[in-house]
């Protein structure tokens, strides 16, 4: 079996395969204090809690925008499971020609998207991850990497007004039950969600008329559902994206 490993700046998304079958899947805190033996015996538990066995894994692949992190969960890797894993990254093949200034500043996360919404669902395709950034991917109608754009993801934006104005409180990320807000509570929480929206709405509208071949958008990030069911924009929701990439990377290298 085959052990995806997606690592962002604020989690970490492990799933486990079973050929193209996802047997679980788990989110942890990406956190760089971490020792390969703290996350070595956390990933023992969520198996042991999951009913599933370790020692059945057979690979693993990890995909990460967090370089020590990359370092810890090899050496993690390598002590508990006896299995030295594939990175994403110079000398893997992923099938996908970046069409960037530099290719290398391309995270591994928005190419294994890439891969996976290419292989999924054809192109061109825009694919937005919405993660502790929001980035937004053009994939051509070739399955060539365009570029994209990079925003602050919804958490960043709610954490800086939190903490830049003095008077406005932490809020619960929700949909208000309408945009004009009767306490201050309601009003961030409009502001924050509709805003949202109409950023994420009007960068994919933008970035749409830059294709010659109207694009399918692929949504995905722990954010991802909070913003799907509103946006006029967004086509098709796979939260497991990048993990089904990290699979596919995985068969094309073997």
């Amino acid at each position: 079996m085959l052990l995806a490993i997606d690592v962002g700046n604020t989690n970490i998304v492990l799933g486990l395969y079973k050929n193209d079958e996802l047997l679980g899947h788990w989110r942890i805190e990406s956190d760089k204090s971490q020792t390969e033996d703290q996350y070595g015996v956390l990933i023992e538990n969520l198996f042991y809690h999951s009913h599933l066995e370790p020692n059945s894994i057979d690979n693993i692949i990890i995909s990460s925008v967090v370089p020590p992190l990359t370092q810890t969960l090899t050496r993690m890797s390598v002590k508990f499971m006896n299995i030295k894993p594939q990175t994403v990254g110079p000398g893997i093949r992923t099938g996908v020609n970046i069409q960037y200034d530099n290719p290398k500043e391309v995270g591994a996360d928005r190419i294994v998207n890439a891969v996976a919404g290419y292989e999924l669902y054809g192109a061109p395709l825009i694919i937005v991850d919405f993660g502790t950034a929001t980035t937004f991917c053009a994939i051509s109608r070739q399955g060539n990497y365009l570029g994209g754009a990079i925003a602050p993801g919804i958490s960043i934006s709610t954490n800086a007004l939190f903490e830049v104005a003095a008077k406005l409180p932490r809020v619960e990320l929700t949909k208000p039950e309408r945009v004009i807000g009767k306490d201050t509570i309601s009003s961030m929480q409009s502001g924050i969600f509709y805003g949202f929206i109409g950023q994420v709405d009007g960068i994919i509208k933008k970035m749409k008329k830059e294709f010659s071949r109207e694009p399918k958008v692929i949504a995905t990030g722990g954010m991802a559902q909070f913003i799907y069911r509103e946006s006029e924009t967004i086509d098709v929701l796979n939260t497991f994206l990048t993990l089904e990439g990290l699979r596919i990377i995985h068969e094309r290298n073997q």
